[in-house]
């Protein structure tokens, strides 16, 4: 049993055995009281457990404590926390082994549940049976997985065996749609959006969380166009494209995840062509949207990109008044950043197709050439001698006049 202290616990621990670089630290302090912590100049802030922070460094340090589950959902739960809970105590009740890592102030490992063997053996498993306690932990195994399945991860048997049980007995459908969605949004942040979403559908959660995605699994599209074949495993695709091209940008990532959500929605008697199912996608979009409480910035992109993205694929077949006409309709000209990120989105998409990865998108490059062609036109450059709406004719006019200017050499086939 280690002695009362202080100790270095979580991700600190666990991102420097594995080598990525270091993020915020997180303490956990044995046999002191909440009385004690003040009187040492900490300050209080935990509501639900006391958790303090440092006079001088400001980092989170929280009592040991013990959790056991008083009802459904996430938070159920009643905390224990006095002097007498050990070290040892307070990382059992931790979600998987390679969190439940502490370090004292010499530096030496407190590893009580095989932590260490686990990322050595690259292997994401839990720390007890308590953790069918909290069906949360089933988003955060998948989340973890989309962080750790490009250094080799997977989930143990014996863990994906639980979570399993866990969506089975309807745990999952009762979090709250923001916790869902904190977890979905640090998912297409990370380096594998696809293994988050491999993760839930092995496990059954995928369905009850993300159910307008796990519908696109199974549905055929053109091998002409789509060498994967199934919808689902090409937003898997389209998903690692956008976290690579866009590092960290989950709005981009949304985009990506929500773009094809329409060929869930095709006839049967039509597949595998998916005629107008940008427009057909925009409904489960608002849906998934609405129930999940997405930001509006993440949400608008998503809609531009449901809506625009095969417009974007064949962008040499659009005249110039057309492009200056959907870069409106984006509110392009107010919101640059939303173009650049459309054209990304688009550049996922195209390049998310089984053997395409790396293949040329010029549609990127053109699209933002012809919005800062655009922007470079000022109202002030045509309003000599009009007023009012001759003002923004004229300015149409010449944005148009510049887009057609930027227009190189071209006439890309459109894709699905």
């Amino acid at each position: 049993m280690s002695p009362p202290g202080t100790y270095l616990v979580g991700g600190a621990v666990r991102d420097r055995l594995l080598g990525l670089p270091p993020g915020d630290r997180d303490w956990v302090v044995v046999g002191r009281t909440p009385a004690e912590m003040r009187d040492a100049g900490f300050r209080q802030v935990g509501r639900d457990f006391p958790v303090f922070l440092h006079p001088a460094t400001g980092e989170e340090h929280a009592l040991a404590r013990t959790e056991r589950k008083s009802g459904r959902g996430h938070v159920g739960f009643v905390v224990h926390a006095d002097p007498s809970v050990t070290l040892e105590q307070d990382l059992e009740r931790r979600d998987f082994t390679l969190n439940a890592i502490a370090e004292d102030a010499d530096g030496r490992l407190i590893d009580p549940f095989g932590g260490r063997r686990d990322i050595e053996a690259r292997r994401l498993r839990h720390v007890s049976p308590a953790f069918a306690e909290d069906p949360l932990r089933v988003l955060r195994a998948a989340r973890f997985m989309a962080r750790l399945a490009p250094l080799g991860f997977s989930i143990a048997e014996d863990t994906l065996a639980l979570m399993r049980s866990m969506v089975a007995a309807g745990e999952v459908a009762e979090l709250v749609p923001e916790r869902v969605w904190q977890e979905l949004r640090k998912a297409l942040a990370a380096p594998s959006p696809s293994a988050f979403l491999r993760s839930l559908r092995d496990c059954g959660a995928l369905a009850v969380v993300l159910p307008e995605v796990d519908a696109l699994y199974g549905v055929p599209q053109r091998a002409e166009y789509h060498p994967e074949v199934d919808t689902g495993v090409h937003v898997e695709l389209v998903c690692e494209r956008a976290a690579a091209l866009a590092p960290g940008d989950d709005r981009v990532g949304f985009a990506a995840l929500t773009h094809d959500l329409g060929k869930a929605l095709t006839p049967d008697g039509v597949l595998p062509s998916h005629r107008g199912h940008e427009q057909r996608g925009l409904a489960p979009l608002a849906a998934l949207a609405t129930r999940l409480k997405v930001p509006n910035g993440h949400r608008e992109l998503a809609e531009v990109v449901c809506r625009e993205h095969l417009n974007i694929h064949r962008i040499d077949e659009l005249r110039p008044a057309t492009l200056h006409d959907l870069l409106a309709r984006c509110d392009g000209f107010r919101k640059p950043e939303r173009i650049r990120r459309l054209a990304l989105a688009c550049r996922a998409d195209a390049q998310g197709r089984t053997g395409l990865e790396h293949s040329p998108y010029p549609q990127a490059d053109r699209l933002v050439a012809a919005l800062e062609a655009a922007l470079a036109v000022k109202a002030r450059d045509v309003a000599e001698g009009r007023s009012g709406r001759a003002v923004g004719e004229a300015l149409r006019r010449e944005r148009i006049r510049a887009i057609a200017r930027s227009a190189g050499p071209g006439g890309t086939e459109a894709m699905p």
